[in-house]
C-alpha cells in the first residue's frame, strides 16, 4: 500500500485577494535542485534553473478555447503552495517495485475559473492547466513554446506529417538549425546544454486530448502543434482510417478537468535520465481495481524470423504444428505466451475464426497444458469494428491481444486507446499496443496495457543500428516500457545487415542482443528468434529466458547518451547486470559496492575476442567478483550477467 502526505500547509498559502501587480512566483524542488520561476504578466511565462545556472529561459503557455485564451492578460486570484510526499507501488513494476514521489508545487489561480500548476522534483519539472467551466469547451490550440540558444544539442525522431508509425530514426542537430521550416518531430526529445545539461522533454496525463507534436520557432526553439479533430475520415487498405477532413479545434473536451503534464527531466547526470519515473508518477492512478490477474512476461513471437523451423517433421508456417512447436520452447524455458501475428485469422476482417490451418480451440487448450497463453495480433480497425471480441476471447481462454497500426494521436485515437485498455480489463486480457505513440500516463491508469512498441526496433531490419538503438535508454525507453523485439541470434555488425524473414539478422554483437533484456523495460519482453535458433543457442538462451521483465529495484550505473549504458536491476536476491556500447570498443569499470558483501557468484557473458569481425562471437565465465567489474566491449558490443 502506498503511504500518502500531501500537505496543504496554512503557512504555506498565499490564498486570497493576490494583487494583479504580483508577477513572479517561484517554487525549488525538496532539495533545491531546480527552480521554476513563474512570471504572470500580459502573459505566463516560466524558466527553469540549477543553482545559478538558467536551463529554460522565458517558456510561454497558453490556452486558445473557442471564447477566450487562458494566458493572455492572466488576473491571478490566488497562489496556493503544497508538498507531495508519497510512496508508490507499482502494479507493473518495470523498473521499480516502489517509485518515490517527492515535489514542491504552486498552483496558480485565475479568475473566470482556471489554473496552472507547477511541479519541481530533484529531477524534473512540470506543469498543467485546469479548467473549471460548464459543460464542454472547445480547445483551438495550445501554447507551449520554449526559446532555445542555438548551441543546445538536439536529438530528435524528425516526421512528415501527424500521420506516424513513430518508429523514425533520431535526428541530431543543434537548435540554431531547427527552424520553422524545418519537418515536424514528435515527443520525446532530448537536449543537451554547453554546461553538460541534459533534458528529456515530454509529456503525461495524455487524455481525451490529442498528443503533442513539435516544430520550429521563427526565432530558435521548440513550438507545440496538435493533430486537429478529424471530422472524415477514408478507409485504406484494410488498416487504416485517414483523415480527410479536420475541424478547425484540437479538442472537444469536458470543461471542468486537469490537462496533460507537460514535463521537463533535467540533470548534469544522464543517469537520472534514464532512471527518471515522471512519466508514471504525474498519471492518473490505476482504476481497474485488482490487478492480480495481470501476468507480465516474456513471449515467443513468430513474424520476425518467417516462422521458421528446421530440424522438425512438419512444414513450419502459420500453422497449428508450427504454434506446437513455438508453445514446447516456450514452456521448456519458462516463457509465458506466445504471440500469433498477422496471417493467425482467415483474413485480418475476420478476428473471431482462425485460417484452415488452425485448430484454435485445440491450440489454445494445448498452451493451457503446457503453461503458456496466447496473444493474438489484431488490426486497430478490426477491433473498432468488433468490440465484443474482448468478451469473445476471454471465453476462448486468451492471454492478451497485439493492436497495430493506429498511427494516429488525435484527440478521437486517444480516446480509442483508452477504451481498448477498459474494455480488455474487463475481460482480464493483456494489451501490447504496436503501430502506437509514445507512453503518456495510459499504462498507470490500465495496468493491463502492458507495452507500447511505436519505435525503431528489431523489427526493421538493417535500419535498426546501435547508433540509434543506444538512445532508446535516454529518449524513448525513459517514457515508459517499449517493444523493442529484441532477441535475434544472427548477430552481425550493422554494415553486414541486410534482412529479417528468411536469413533474420540483429546489428550488433551476440552480448549486445543479450544486454537488452537488462537494459529495456516492457511489461512484455519479446524473443524476435525462432525456437530453433534458441535451441542451438541453448546457454544464451537460458540466460535471455531467465531475465525477469518486472523488478524491485533499477540502478543506472554508467551512461553516456548515444554512446554507452550500463544498468543493475535487482529481482529478489539477484541482480542482473547489462550495457552497452557504440561503435567504438572500450572498457569500463562498473561499480559493484551497492550489493551487499558476500559471495557475489558472477554468470558473465562477453564480446569474444573476435566480435569486432564477427558479432556472433561471445565468451561465457563463471566466477566470483568483487566490488569491481572490469569489461571490455567491443564495437557495437555489450555484456550480461546475473550476480547470485
Amino acid at each position: 500500500m502506498k503511504s500518502v502526505r500531501i500537505l496543504l500547509a496554512s503557512v504555506a498559502m498565499m490564498v486570497c485577494n493576490v494583487s494583479y501587480a504580483e508577477k513572479k512566483v517561484s517554487v525549488s524542488s525538496p532539495e533545491g535542485r531546480l527552480t521554476v520561476e513563474v512570471n504572470v504578466s500580459d502573459g505566463i511565462s516560466y524558466s527553469v534553473s540549477s543553482g545559478d545556472d538558467v536551463v529554460l529561459k522565458d517558456c510561454r503557455l497558453g490556452l486558445v478555447l473557442e471564447r477566450e485564451t487562458l494566458g493572455v492578460r492572466p488576473r491571478l486570484k490566488s497562489v496556493k503552495r503544497f508538498a507531495v510526499d508519497e510512496n508508490i507501488r507499482r502494479e507493473v513494476p518495470i523498473k521499480n517495485a516502489v517509485v518515490k514521489n517527492r515535489a514542491n508545487g504552486v498552483r496558480l489561480q485565475m479568475k473566470n475559473g482556471w489554473a496552472v500548476e507547477f511541479r519541481a522534483y530533484d529531477d524534473a519539472v512540470a506543469y498543467r492547466f485546469l479548467t473549471e467551466k460548464k459543460g464542454k469547451i472547445k480547445v483551438v490550440d495550445e501554447v507551449c513554446e520554449v526559446p532555445l540558444p542555438r548551441d543546445y544539442r538536439l536529438t530528435m525522431s524528425q516526421c512528415g506529417s501527424f500521420r506516424q508509425n513513430y518508429e523514425e530514426r533520431y535526428v541530431h542537430l543543434d537548435a540554431g538549425e531547427y527552424n520553422q521550416d524545418s519537418p515536424l518531430n514528435y515527443l520525446p526529445l532530448y537536449m543537451q546544454t554547453p554546461a553538460g545539461y541534459q533534458v528529456l522533454f515530454s509529456e503525461t496525463a495524455v487524455e481525451d486530448y490529442p498528443h503533442m507534436f513539435l516544430k520550429g520557432m521563427a526565432d530558435t526553439g521548440l513550438k507545440a502543434v496538435f493533430p486537429p479533430v478529424a471530422l472524415e475520415v477514408e478507409q485504406q487498405f484494410d488498416r487504416f482510417l485517414i483523415p480527410t477532413k479536420n475541424a478547425d479545434y484540437i479538442a472537444d473536451t469536458d470543461g471542468s478537468r486537469p490537462f496533460p503534464w507537460r514535463f521537463f527531466v533535467v540533470s548534469k547526470d544522464a543517469r537520472d535520465i534514464v532512471a527518471n519515473e515522471i512519466e508514471y508518477i504525474l498519471a492518473t492512478p490505476n482504476v481497474i481495481g485488482d490487478t492480480s490477474w495481470i501476468r507480465p512476461g516474456q513471449v515467443a513471437w513468430d513474424w520476425w524470423n518467417g516462422r521458421q523451423a528446421w530440424g522438425v517433421d512438419f512444414k513450419a508456417g502459420c500453422n497449428e504444428d508450427t504454434y506446437k512447436y513455438f508453445i514446447d520452447f516456450a514452456s521448456k524455458y519458462g516463457v509465458k505466451y506466445i504471440i500469433l501475428d498477422e496471417g493467425w485469422a482467415v483474413s485480418t476482417a475476420d478476428p473471431f475464426h482462425s485460417n484452415k490451418d488452425i485448430n484454435m480451440p485445440r491450440l489454445i487448450q494445448y498452451g493451457k497444458e503446457k503453461g503458456v497463453d496466447l496473444i493474438l495480433w489484431l488490426t486497430w480497425l478490426e477491433v473498432e469494428r468488433n468490440f465484443n471480441l474482448f468478451e469473445e476471447y476471454e471465453k476462448w481462454g486468451i492471454g492478451g491481444v497485439k493492436i497495430d497500426f493506429m498511427d494516429r494521436s488525435d484527440q478521437w485515437m486517444v480516446n480509442y486507446y483508452e477504451r481498448v485498455c477498459k474494455e480488455a480489463a474487463k475481460h482480464h486480457l493483456l494489451v501490447d499496443f504496436h503501430g502506437s505513440f509514445k507512453p503518456a500516463g495510459l499504462e498507470r491508469k490500465y495496468p493491463n496495457l502492458i507495452s507500447y512498441e511505436g519505435v525503431l526496433g528489431l523489427e526493421q531490419g538493417g535500419r535498426c543500428k546501435p547508433e540509434n538503438t543506444n538512445w532508446l535508454p535516454f529518449i524513448r525507453n525513459a517514457v515508459g516500457p517499449m517493444d523493442f523485439t529484441p532477441g535475434g541470434m544472427i548477430n552481425v555488425q550493422p554494415d553486414h545487415n541486410h534482412t529479417t524473414g528468411e536469413v533474420a539478422m540483429a546489428s550488433g554483437t551476440r552480448a549486445y542482443q543479450m544486454a537488452l533484456y537488462v537494459l529495456f523495460t516492457s511489461g512484455i519482453q519479446m524473443l524476435a528468434d525462432t525456437p530453433s535458433q534458441y535451441y542451438e543457442n541453448a546457454e544464451c538462451t537460458e540466460f535471455i529466458t531467465s531475465v525477469p521483465v518486472v523488478w524491485d529495484e533499477t540502478r543506472v550505473l554508467i551512461a553516456e547518451p548515444g554512446k554507452y549504458c550500463v544498468m543493475a536491476r535487482r529481482s529478489g536476491n539477484k541482480w542482473f547486470i547489462g550495457g552497452f556500447n557504440d561503435n567504438d570498443e572500450r572498457d569500463l569499470d562498473v561499480d559493484l559496492s551497492f550489493i551487499k558483501e558476500g559471495n557475489r557468484r558472477l554468470t558473465l557473458f562477453t564480446d569474444g575476442v573476435n566480435a569486432n569481425r564477427k558479432a556472433v562471437d561471445y565468451k561465457k565465465t563463471e566466477t566470483t567478483v568483487g566490488s569491481t567489474l572490469r569489461v571490455h566491449m567491443a564495437r557495437n558490443g555489450g555484456f550480461a550477467g546475473v550476480i547470485r
